[in-house]
């Protein structure tokens, strides 16, 4: 048996994946994996594209009827929410009349910035690939820019500043962590049971010897520095990812449902919310 997995190549889910990818979990099936932009697998998952599969949490309303959520593998947290950023001294946040460039137009990132935008939509939003945001930014290409991962700790270097740090605002006024990215299993070609046991085993594999995974996070790094994979790591990679628990799911429930109230993504039918909820 062979499963397939579509994850993104950024350091926290092949940290996290490198056990499961490597054949060293125990019991767990062999892998084809396929690394992908979390845009890239929010589509590919509405077409059943793969076994087990990274998306955003902004696109379960649009897959729960052929997916399970997984409470394991994900990105939630704390103090690690996306940026808008905006050339050093534009320095506002009414957009009125601007462009803002988005990583994808059912990420997580672009959902919490159409609820914290609700009143002051911009003119114009352009999806754009994640790693063309922030030079096009700095080139004047947009007027601002929506970032998440590892942008948090480079954006200086394109002279950019922070508008507004979407976790935080989040945060505040909900006082729950921010889901980014979910994993998800294919209903009826994957035991969620056991899907969630490998991960946690490969999860568990990573924090115990994180340098057995060092060259393949560095070689799907996309010319990030050292320094920086790991604290994209050790950011991203946190108690949430071994287990959503109780305040991982209340935040799911939080993001989907005011989603939901303001009509921004459709609402979870009764018969899939136990995905996600409980």
């Amino acid at each position: 048996m062979t499963i397939s997995l579509a994850i993104s190549p950024c350091p926290n889910d092949t940290f996290v994946f490198h056990a499961l990818v490597h054949g060293l979990v125990p019991g767990a099936p062999a892998v084809d994996v396929t690394y992908a932009d979390v845009d890239v697998t929010n589509t590919a998952a509405e077409r059943g594209a793969y076994d087990i599969v990274k998306v955003s949490y902004a696109a379960l309303p649009w897959l729960l009827d052929d997916y399970e959520l997984l409470p394991c593998g994900g990105a939630l947290g704390r103090g690690c929410g996306p940026l808008l950023l905006a050339r050093t001294g534009a320095g506002t946040t009414d957009l009125t009349g601007a462009t803002v460039a988005v990583p994808g137009d059912r990420t997580t990132a672009y959902l919490l910035f159409r609820l914290w935008a609700a009143d002051h939509p911009p003119a114009r939003i352009e999806v754009v690939p994640f790693h063309e945001i922030m030079p096009g930014v700095a080139a004047g290409r947009y007027d601002a820019g929506l970032v998440i991962h590892e942008a948090r700790f480079t954006y200086p270097r394109y002279g950019l500043t922070a508008l507004v740090d979407l976790g935080e605002w989040w945060e505040n006024d909900t006082g729950l962590p921010i889901p980014l990215g979910a994993i998800l299993a294919r209903r009826g070609a994957v035991d969620p049971v056991a899907a969630a046991g490998w991960i946690r085993e490969s999860v568990r594999q990573a924090w115990a010897d994180p340098a057995a995974s060092r060259d393949y996070v560095m070689a799907h790094a996309q010319e990030m520095e050292p320094d920086v994979a790991d604290r994209h790591i050790a950011l991203y990679v946190n108690d949430f990812t071994a287990d959503l628990g109780r305040d991982g799911h209340a935040a799911v429930d939080a993001l989907l449902r005011r989603a939901a109230d303001a009509g921004l993504t459709p609402q979870i039918s009764s018969s899939r919310a136990t995905a996600w909820t409980s």
